[in-house]
């Protein structure tokens, strides 16, 4: 990281479950919480080698515990797997951040322009966004309701308030995952339990510099936020923290969007 966080001990005895946090937003995230002595539990895909050289990172600069658990979000019936693997390596469970995303091979058919949309491109994008997203938030909070509450935080994006090029798989995913959370809040609030959703404009990231017209993006992004700049991952990853903190007691159910004021213009 770049960046030199001071140590901070909101977070200390308790425990983050992140998904897809070895780079990007979910890695912000991650170094995000362990900065205010949480420990972390977090997933990656493939890249176990990365994993590890982050668990030793903010083990080292923390003194929190971090472990590096491989997922693959197209099986989210593996979540339950996961979490017991978890309960094993830690004492609870008091956040649960739902980031990952899938790319490549696995989104053909879901991203394109609406006329060459396909049913398989599609469900994988459902499956990774929205029932990822409910399975895991579901063995999270069997564990949080076991130590008194805790807070669920769903990443999404602005792709459905806004016209993305090719983005409509993507974006009506983002809209369901939105209404999914609203419908979690409702009912775990009575376990102490808040759930909110993190809608992120486009955001300077590695997976955004693989998209084919990403300086096109750019400079449209920093032509039409008031802010005059792009998004970074540490703007959204400070949003996921202060959801958790008891500042936000009386907030569930809640899209909180922060895309440089560009859905505006």
């Amino acid at each position: 990281m770049k960046e030199e966080y001071s140590h901070c001990e909101s977070m200390k005895g308790k425990t983050l479950v992140i998904s897809g946090a070895t780079r990007g937003i979910g890695k912000e995230i991650l170094y995000r919480f362990a900065k205010a002595g949480a420990d972390i539990a977090f997933t990656y895909n493939s890249n176990a080698e990365d994993a590890e050289k982050i668990a030793q990172d903010v083990k080292e600069k923390y003194g929190v515990r971090a472990i590096a658990y491989q997922l693959n979000i197209l099986e989210p019936e593996t979540y339950k797997d996961l979490f017991k693997l978890i309960d094993e390596d830690f004492l609870r469970v008091d956040y649960f951040v739902s980031n990952a995303i899938i790319s490549g091979r696995s989104v053909v058919g879901g991203f394109g322009p609406f006329m060459r949309l396909k049913p398989k491109g599609l469900c994988n994008i459902y499956t990774a966004t929205v029932t990822a997203f409910v399975i895991g938030a579901q063995e999270a909070a069997r564990r949080m309701e076991k130590v008194g509450g805790g807070s669920i935080v769903s990443l999404s994006s602005t792709g459905n308030l806004v016209y993305t090029p090719n983005y409509a798989g993507h974006g009506t995913n983002k809209a369901a995952v939105e209404t999914m959370v609203k419908y979690a809040a409702a009912e775990l609030g009575e376990k102490g339990i808040r759930v909110n959703a993190v809608s992120g404009g486009p955001i300077d990231t590695d997976a955004l510099k693989k998209f084919p017209n990403y300086e096109e993006v750019k400079a449209e992004v920093i032509k039409r936020s008031p802010l005059g700049r792009m998004g970074e991952a540490k703007d959204l990853a400070g949003m996921c923290w202060f959801l958790c903190t008891d500042e936000c007691s009386w907030l569930t159910g809640q899209t909180i969007v922060i895309d440089g004021g560009t859905s505006f213009q």
